[in-house]
């Protein structure tokens, strides 16, 4: 593909990005948030250093990194503010990436996989400073990590990523299947790697608190405004909405999540649907569980964490995106296929379910983002960080973005970057 030439039209955006419904009806964290914030559509022309298209909370997240770094920036978002993919995630904070570290070293080398591990491990540390930072009050709380093989045959290769995080400099322990028993109270364990580095946050909550805190110090930000053609000029974009308002942007970073599936024509990422449910809020939830993440080895795997007001959060389930109709007439089914999971894992604990709600995911061949330049697009810069932990991996698209801005290079450039 080559750069579209200057002055050209790109005109697909708001066709092709305009039709995907990210999640389900009843988004936990949507309901029991509300409404936090609202905020005017663009109605006039604009002009800025940054554009910033995506108001979730990867471009909350890449908007407080360019405001820091004294760039006049606006943020777009066709939807409400954080009412996609970040209304329905689970927000488990993990260094551990989809891929073990082990078969990720394979892959693409010791060195990048170390590296990209590293990445996601800082970027927890990160994102509780940002949170120190911004007086947030969306419930960031440190976790340790417990992942667990669920079936016999997956402890050596299990043992093998741990003894390779050790290795690594990762502060990880392998509890054998009594001692998860003894901790835990999980049946039907065969060991698992016990991890320091892990935490959970409220990111519909802190996507707002991150751009309530950002607009005090200039950023703009227009919700309900879509995208829907961009002009390309030498060292400048003119973007048009689709009221046919224009902003002038020096620089576009796309914050679109899953929805790049549909804008970047090459197949480079697999979109799947992932499950939740979460529990009625409950005095008797086992101790055990708290200020703990838990996974397991099957295929998909089952997640849990408890929430901040005394609720269980579970989820897996996983099945190939085909479009939003089929994805949510499964939730009945999921709902009872993850809770016989939990079953095995926990038979004596009841589980009331209070809410049940899907999201869509994007899967990479190596379990990294895509963070970078696109050649298809000038003048712009992709933060997509897809995965279990799709919100590190954005922490980590903070750095890369503002290397980028100053035309600095980034040790993760080459791992993330599109044709890799």
């Amino acid at each position: 593909m080559m750069a579209p030439e200057e002055g050209a039209v790109f005109d697909s955006v708001g066709k092709i990005i305009n039709g995907m419904d990210l999640k389900s009806n009843e988004p936990f964290w949507l309901v029991k948030n509300g409404i936090l914030q609202s905020y005017p559509s663009l109605k006039s022309n604009e002009s800025c250093d940054v554009l910033i298209v995506g108001g979730g909370i990867t471009g909350s997240l890449i908007a407080h990194q360019m405001v820091k770094d004294g760039y006049k920036t606006i943020l777009i978002d066709k939807r409400e503010i954080a009412n996609g993919s970040t209304s329905a995630t689970t927000s488990m904070l993990q260094y551990e990436i989809d891929v073990p570290l082990y078969e990720l070293s394979e892959m693409i080398g010791e060195k990048g996989a170390v590296e990209s591990y590293k990445a996601c491990a800082k970027s927890i540390d990160d994102l509780e400073k940002i949170a120190v930072e911004i007086k947030s009050t969306a419930g960031f709380q440190r976790k340790k990590s417990l992942y667990f093989a669920s079936k016999k045959k997956d402890v050596s290769w299990l043992i093998k990523e741990s003894d390779a995080r050790k290795s690594a400099g990762f502060n990880v322990k392998w509890l054998e299947a009594e001692e998860i028993q003894e901790k835990f109270g999980f049946q039907k364990t065969y060991g698992g790697i016990l991890s320091d580095q892990g935490a959970s946050i409220d990111a519909f909550i802190f996507a707002h608190e991150l751009l309530q805190f950002n607009e005090k110090k200039g950023l703009k930000i227009f919700d309900k405004t879509e995208m829907k053609t961009v002009k390309y000029h030498s060292g400048y974009n003119e973007v048009f909405t689709a009221e046919n308002i224009k902003i002038t942007t020096k620089k576009i970073i796309y914050c679109i999540g899953y929805e790049s599936k549909n804008l970047i024509k090459e197949d480079f990422v697999q979109l799947k649907s992932t499950f939740a449910i979460v529990s009625e809020r409950e005095d008797s939830l086992p101790a055990s569980l708290n200020k703990m993440l838990f996974w397991n080895t099957d295929e998909p795997y089952l997640y849990m964490r408890t929430t901040d007001d005394g609720r269980l959060l579970i989820g897996g389930g996983d099945e190939d995106f085909q479009n939003p109709e089929k994805r949510d007439a499964l939730l009945d089914k999921k709902e009872k296929e993850i809770l016989r999971n939990l079953k095995k894992v926990l038979p004596e604990y009841q589980f009331y379910t209070d809410f049940t709600w899907a999201g869509t995911f994007g899967e990479t061949k190596d379990g990294l983002p895509y963070i970078g330049e696109h050649e298809k697009f000038k003048n712009s810069y992709f933060v997509l960080g897809f995965g279990g932990n799709g919100i590190t991996f954005s922490v980590t698209g903070m750095e890369m973005a503002s290397a980028f801005m100053k035309k600095e290079n980034h040790q993760l450039k080459e791992y993330f970057k599109f044709g890799r």
